[in-house]
C-alpha cells in the first residue's frame, strides 16, 4: 500500500510541474536548420549591386516596401527589379507605427497597394518596434488588426519581425502561436536556452547590423533562413488601388534638357552624380545628350523616424557643409560619422550626400560614453540608452547579461560596444 501511495504522490507531482510550464518556452530555436544567407535593405543602403551581392552567396533579400501610412521605401522599385534580375528570392516588410486599429488597417492597405502587383518569395513582414504610449493590450490589437488585414488583402502569409526583449514582453502568446517570428538577435543566437519567450522557435534570425556584403555600401544587416520563410503561394499580389494621396515616392524619370550636366541635375534632385551613374549604367559621366530618360530618386530619407538601425537619422549634405559641423550639430564625433558611413576621407563631402548620424538625447554623445561604458542616469531607461547609442534592447540585453530589461538602477555600469 505504501508503495503505490509513493507512485501516485510521484505522478501527482510531475503532474504539477508540466502543468506550471506548460505555458512557458525555456528555448527558442531555428524551426529548422537554416540554410539560407541573406540581408535584409532599405533606402539607407542607397543603390545595390545585386549581380555582386549573388556572387557573393546571399540567397534571400528583405526589401523595406513601406512606413506608416504614406511613406513608400524611395529604393522598394529599384530593390526589387534587380534583385528579381539576378536571380535572389524577395520578400518585402513594412515598418509599423500605428497608434490605434484605425491606423493599423490604414497602414495595412497601404503596405498591400505599394506591393500590389509584386512576386515575393518570401512571407510578409510586419516590422513594429516602436511603441510610443501604446500600452502592451493596444500593441497586440494593433499588431493582429494589422496582420490579418495584410493577409486578407495579399493573400499572402504575414509574419512578426521582433527583437529578443519584445517577443518575451510585449508580443503576446496568442500573437506567437498565430503568426512565425523572424528573430533579431546579436548574440549567440545557436544558445538561447533558459529563455522564457512566446515563441518556441524562429524561422529566420537578423543576427548582426554591421555586416558586410560586396555590392553594398556601408553596412547591411545580415540575417539566416529556414525554409519555412518561403511563401506556399507566389503567385503575383492582387491589385489594391492606393487611397494616399500624394505619398511619398520619390521615383520618378527625368528628360535631359539642351546644356544639361549630371552634377547639376543630382543637385537639383538632391541625389548625387554617382547614384545618377549606377542607377542608369551611364558609362561616361560626362556624356549625356538632350532627350536621354535618367531615372532619378531623390529625397530618400525618412527624417528619423525609421529606428530599425535603432536611434539613427539621415541627412542630407547641403552646399558649404563640412563634417564637423554637421557632427556638431547632431551632438556626436566626426569619428563616429566616419565610421557608420564608411567615409574614406573626411574632408570631402559633397551636396546631395546623405550620411546617417545617430540620433544623441544628450548635447553629446562623447563625455558619457567612457571605454564603451556608460554608466546609468536617474530616470534612465534601457530603450532610451539603447535609442541614444544607436543600438538594440536585446543588444544590451545580451552584451551585459541583463536578466530582466525593465529593472536597471542609477550608478550600474552597461557595456555600450
Amino acid at each position: 500500500m505504501g508503495k503505490i501511495k509513493l507512485i501516485l504522490i510521484f505522478f501527482i507531482i510531475i503532474s504539477l510541474i508540466f502543468f506550471v510550464n506548460i505555458n512557458l518556452t525555456y528555448a527558442i530555436t531555428p524551426i529548422t536548420t537554416p540554410k539560407y544567407d541573406g540581408i535584409d535593405v532599405s533606402d539607407w543602403q542607397g543603390y545595390i549591386d545585386y549581380a555582386q551581392v549573388r556572387e557573393s552567396g546571399i540567397e534571400i533579400v528583405y526589401i523595406k516596401a513601406s512606413q506608416g501610412s504614406n511613406i513608400k521605401d524611395p529604393y522598394f522599385d529599384i530593390n526589387y527589379e534587380n534583385a528579381k534580375k539576378n536571380g535572389l528570392k524577395v520578400g518585402f516588410y513594412h515598418f509599423l507605427t500605428a497608434t490605434n486599429i484605425e491606423e493599423a488597417e490604414n497602414e495595412a492597405r497601404f503596405f498591400a497597394s505599394v506591393i500590389s502587383g509584386k512576386n515575393p518569395d518570401c512571407k510578409l513582414v510586419m516590422d513594429y518596434e516602436v511603441f510610443g504610449g501604446v500600452s502592451v493590450e493596444e500593441t497586440n490589437q494593433i499588431a493582429e488588426i494589422f496582420l490579418e488585414s495584410v493577409k486578407r488583402l495579399t493573400n499572402k502569409e504575414v509574419i512578426v519581425y521582433s527583437d529578443l526583449s519584445n517577443s518575451i514582453d510585449r508580443f503576446s502568446k496568442e500573437l506567437a502561436s498565430n503568426y512565425e517570428l523572424w528573430l533579431a538577435y546579436y548574440g549567440n543566437y545557436n544558445e538561447l536556452n533558459n529563455v522564457e519567450s512566446n515563441w518556441n522557435n524562429w524561422i529566420g534570425v537578423q543576427y548582426t547590423d554591421r555586416g558586410r556584403v560586396p555590392g553594398v555600401s556601408g553596412s547591411v544587416d545580415r540575417d539566416l533562413y529556414t525554409e519555412n520563410i518561403f511563401l506556399s503561394d507566389t503567385n503575383s499580389i492582387p491589385k489594391i488601388e492606393n487611397q494616399v494621396q500624394n505619398f511619398n515616392t520619390n521615383t520618378q524619370d527625368y528628360i535631359v534638357q539642351r546644356g544639361d550636366t549630371l552634377s547639376e541635375i543630382a543637385l537639383k534632385f538632391g541625389t548625387t552624380v554617382q547614384e545618377l551613374v549606377e542607377l542608369n549604367n551611364i558609362a561616361n559621366p560626362n556624356l549625356i545628350f538632350p532627350g536621354q530618360v535618367l531615372k532619378i530618386i531623390t529625397n530618400s530619407t525618412i527624417n528619423g523616424q525609421e529606428t530599425r538601425a535603432t536611434g539613427s537619422i539621415v541627412y542630407t549634405v547641403q552646399r558649404g557643409n563640412t563634417l564637423s559641423q554637421i557632427a556638431q550639430n547632431y551632438g556626436v564625433s566626426v569619428a563616429h560619422i566616419v565610421e557608420i558611413n564608411d567615409i574614406q576621407n573626411p574632408n570631402l563631402i559633397f551636396p546631395g550626400e546623405k550620411l546617417r548620424i545617430t540620433e544623441s538625447n544628450s548635447q553629446t554623445l562623447n563625455p558619457v560614453l567612457q571605454n564603451n561604458y556608460y554608466t546609468v542616469q536617474r530616470g534612465d531607461t534601457l530603450s532610451g540608452i539603447a535609442l541614444k547609442f544607436g543600438v538594440t534592447v536585446s543588444y544590451l540585453v545580451n552584451l551585459n547579461g541583463i536578466r530582466n530589461p525593465n529593472l536597471i538602477y542609477t550608478g550600474q555600469i552597461l557595456r555600450i560596444r
